[in-house]
């Protein structure tokens, strides 16, 4: 039993506690002050920062405004108090009338929580108006025969204070006649009533003067009097009546005007005069009277303004009626004016944020704005929705406030403006509605990496490019906007082989406009393909960035002439001759030419054809297969060896070819060949023996003019150095020097002619030659400083002198004995008809026997060893070198050696100066005489 009795006093101390913090809740969120009216602008009503719970100084720094529907503003925020006070003196009268009790509201919203805070404050009301009559003068006519007790109903005071300093009673003069009875009627309205106390004589007293006074209940006392004359009149002993005593007609605010609301009736018991009886409208206060008019001899009733529900919703009148002799009676009408939707709902914006990031979590408030309606009930009521699917939605918030809040994830790529239409309509029918705009800009993050066309890309390229050609664009594409949308291009370094070069080296980007550039130029046969991997990135915060793998494909060009396997030049001592037998049938394959071409596909197919041939009837090519084979059988006329030349020639374009020189002995053994060959080179060892001697002198005598040469030079260059010593113990840094020859700007001089000395040593003859070309104009100027340590030039007639001391240099008329047929030249220009004079041998084995002779005596003539000599088998090298000796082991003496009579070296000594291997199909075109490239 107990413990039933604790479970309900905790139960209902719970229930008390949750009511206490629901009604703490309501009071907090429902501010509210009196103020009594009247009041000197700037009076305090209200702690209002108190009541929010913020500092005063927070009421401007959280922007607190106060946010009202109305057209004036009565109160103001003091931001320095933190208090609200009036902002004008504030007349309730003006603002409620006969309303009681006069409210004010109006919202405060604290703008950086976007929070709106409810103010209600009541006007209370002071006694400043007195009560006053409509009239000053009451005028009443009373029959004589008028019984006492009878009431005069007389007109009320008007006072517009409420409450107890409204009209709260009534005073009448002393007399003898009358006395005052005051009736309590609806709303707190007091009637007076005349009552006749006493009969009337009119022969006694024919007017009668009264002072009527009406008194309100305020502090200080106020009252109004008005006079009353009554009037004695002669028998009339009946007054109108009504037929009832209240009129009431409901019709709706849209009624146009002259409309007949409503008719009243009264009738007089009376006879004559008497019985006539005319309407009129008790007078009363405000814009009643212009808005209604009653027909005095009808009484219909009739509008003659608009209504409007929402200003006024009940009007309240009195029609008297009154006969001839000025009997009357009241009736009440009652008009109630029925709402009708005629008012769209307005919609005013609080708030608005124009712009908001893509990436506003949904939530985030975009817009708050309040709506109102000024009908009624259904009309009155109003539903705010959003036209379209658009990520956005509203929440209802206090006092018919909303707010535009993001309800899904933005995209500025999909959309970057919303012209958002918030639509407030109402429930009445028809129904109304209003648009409201709102123009939201989605600003742009970097949430979109750069992407490219293709997943891969796949360019094409010759090869033998020229450096810095473009070969390619890329272009990325960003959806994002201004900075985020700016591409940057960049290439990867990838993993390439050890002895591959890195990227870097091979292709360039531009990283602006992603235009690729070849920084080399490509080698189909060194590298056929590259991977390359190109980022994008974009110029955000962070950036983001995407790759795409590149493939470069070097397509072949025809860069590459074949090149010959077989046949090669011999290693051994040999003179790589092939044998074909005297007895060989037609068709008989002597050998074959084996050529490859370094590039690929049709640029690589080869084909063979003969160019020359010692008997061109005697031997064929084959065209694809380079097998050389008899054509018919040897003759006795046919030569012992013959030279074929065959060109090997690719299918590119242009087509490329090289040649190689095939020498061809027809016999059945080598021993048979060596003899042959020994008796037909005996007779011609002593011009050979000859020929070797000029030549080790011709050797000797050019070394002796190149160490004459040398000295000569250095005596030059030290007696410049002389001179210019000379120049500057004089104080002139350039005497001797005519001043036409220096150009001076700002006190610079310089040097406008230079000189060269050219000298031309050549072995075909036993002299040599000294040339002095004309001096040169230089292109640029040279300071005086630069040129103060460095040798300065000889004067013009210095260097004459100098010319006429070394003509003894001058060449000497070359000895006919040396003249040789353009055909007997060794070298690419024995092919060429020319003169048959001469001893030179005649034929291209002979040659390349006389050519190992020659490198032989040039060799010894470094060594200052014994002549040449030997016998047939080693063609003369054996008696001096041995068995053993081959043309590998003599040293290249051939930039320095000329062959007499022949425009031709042994070697192109400035090819090798150039860094340029010579043209052949083995890199070695002296020693193997036999390939020529095209």
């Amino acid at each position: 039993m107990f413990a039933e009795r604790n479970l309900r006093v905790c139960t209902q101390r719970l229930l008390l506690c949750f009511l206490l913090g629901t009604l703490w809740e309501i009071s907090a969120a429902h501010i509210r002050y009196s103020v009594p009216e009247e009041m000197e602008k700037g009076s305090f009503v209200g702690d209002i920062a108190k009541d929010l719970g913020m500092e005063p100084r927070e009421l401007s720094e959280r922007g607190a405004r106060i946010v009202s529907r109305g057209k004036n503003q009565h109160f103001a925020l003091s931001v320095r108090t933190g208090s609200l006070v009036t902002a004008d003196r504030i007349d309730r009268e003006e603002i409620c009338a006969q309303s009681s009790p006069c409210l004010l509201n109006f919202n405060v919203l604290v703008e950086d929580i976007m929070k709106i805070h409810s103010v209600e404050v009541e006007i209370t009301d002071v006694n400043d108006n007195t009560p006053r009559f409509l009239a000053d003068e009451l005028e009443l006519k009373i029959s004589e025969l008028t019984a006492t007790g009878t009431h005069y109903l007389l007109e009320n005071a008007y006072d517009q204070d409420v409450g107890v300093n409204s009209v709260q009673g009534y005073e009448l003069s002393p007399n003898h006649h009358f006395s005052l009875r005051v009736q309590n009627g609806e709303h707190g309205i007091k009637y007076p009533e005349l009552v006749l106390e006493q009969t009337l004589d009119r022969e006694k007293e024919h007017n009668l003067h009264l002072v009527l006074t009406a008194w309100d209940g305020g502090k200080p006392l106020h009252s109004g009097t008005a006079k009353i004359r009554v009037t004695v009149l002669d028998a009339n002993d009946n007054a109108p009546v009504f037929n009832q005593p209240v009129y009431a007609v409901n019709i709706p605010e849209n009624v146009p005007q002259g409309t007949v609301l409503l008719t009243v009736n009264a009738t007089d018991a009376d006879e004559g005069i008497n019985s006539q009886v005319r309407y009129f409208l008790v007078k009363i206060l405000g814009e009643t009277s212009q808005i209604f008019q009653l027909n005095s001899l009808t009484g219909e009733l009739a509008i003659l303004q608009n209504l409007d529900y929402e200003d006024v919703e009940f009007y309240m009148m009195e029609a008297e009626a009154k006969d001839g002799l000025g009997l009357r009676s009241r009736a009440k009408i009652h008009v109630t004016v029925l709402d009708v939707n005629d008012n769209a709902p307005e919609v005013t914006i609080t708030s608005v944020t124009n712009s908001i990031p893509e990436n506003a979590p949904p939530g985030t408030v975009i817009a708050l704005f309040h709506v109102h309606d000024r009908d009624s009930g259904e009309n009155g009521q109003v539903l705010c929705s959003i036209l379209g699917d658009l990520p956005f939605k509203l929440e209802k918030k206090v006092d018919s406030y909303y707010s535009l809040v993001i309800d899904r994830v933005l995209d500025r790529e999909q959309v970057s403006v919303y012209n958002i239409t918030v639509r407030a309509e109402d429930f009445g029918k028809p129904a109304l509605s209003t648009d409201t705009h709102i123009l939201l800009q989605v600003a742009d993050i970097n949430d979109n990496p750069p992407t490219f066309g293709q997943l891969t890309y796949s360019v094409y390229i010759q090869e033998n490019n020229p450096r810095g050609a473009s070969i390619y664009s890329l272009t990325a594409h960003d959806p994002d906007s201004e900075q985020n949308a700016l591409v940057t291009y960049s290439i990867m370094e990838t993993n390439l082989p050890l002895e591959a070069s890195p990227v870097s080296s091979i292709v360039s980007i531009n990283a602006e406009t992603g235009i690729l550039y070849a920084l080399c130029s490509f080698d189909y046969e060194q590298s056929r393909e590259f991977q390359l991997r190109v980022t994008a990135r974009d110029s955000g915060d962070p950036p983001l960035s995407s790759n795409v793998s590149l493939t470069l494909f070097i397509l072949d060009q025809n860069d590459n002439t074949p090149e010959i396997l077989y046949p090669t030049f011999p290693t051994d001592g040999s003179s790589g001759v092939e044998l074909a037998p005297r007895s060989a049938e037609p068709g008989y394959l002597v050998t074959k030419v084996v050529a490859v071409d370094a590039d690929s596909g049709q640029n690589a197919w080869l084909s063979y054809r003969l160019l020359k041939a010692t008997d061109p009837g005697l031997f064929s090519v084959g065209l694809h297969s380079g097998e050389i084979r008899t054509v018919r059988t040897f003759l006795d006329k046919d030569a012992l060896k013959q030279n074929l030349i065959v060109a090997v020639t690719d299918n590119g374009e242009p087509p490329l070819s090289s040649t190689v020189t095939v020498t061809v002995a027809v016999a059945d053994s080598i021993p048979e060949i060596l003899s042959d060959l020994s008796s037909q080179t005996s007779s011609e060892t002593q011009d050979d023996s000859l020929l070797t001697f000029y030549l080790v002198i011709a050797v000797a005598v050019v070394s002796c003019l190149f160490f004459a040469f040398i000295v000569l030079l250095l005596a030059i260059r030290l007696r410049r150095w002389w001179m210019l010593q000379v120049v500057q113990a004089s104080g002139d840094h350039v005497g001797g020097v005519t001043s036409s020859q220096f150009l001076g700007i700002d006190g610079v001089r310089a040097f406008l002619q230079t000189y060269s000395h050219e000298v031309t040593l050549t072995t075909d003859s036993r002299k040599s030659q000294l040339i002095f070309p004309q001096p040169n104009y230089a292109d640029t100027l040279i300071s005086q400083q630069s040129c103060e340590p460095k040798e300065s030039p000889l004067p013009t007639h210095t260097l004459l002198q100098t010319k006429d001391e070394q003509a003894f240099f001058q060449q000497a008329p070359p000895n006919t004995d040396w003249r040789f047929s353009q055909a007997q030249r060794p070298g690419t220009s024995g092919s060429q008809n020319g003169d048959e004079g001469g001893t030179w041998p005649n034929n291209q084995f002979d040659t390349e026997m006389l050519q190992a002779m020659i490198l032989a005596s040039a060799n010894e003539a470094a060594d200052g060893s014994s002549t040449l000599g030997g016998g047939a088998g080693t063609m003369g090298l054996s008696a001096r070198y041995g068995p053993q000796f081959t043309l590998q082991h003599v040293p290249d003496y051939r930039q320095n050696v000329y062959i007499p009579g022949s425009t031709a070296t042994l070697a192109n000594a400035a090819g090798k100066r150039d860094g340029k291997a010579p043209a052949g199909g083995n890199g070695n075109k002296k020693k193997s005489g036999k390939k020529e490239k095209k």
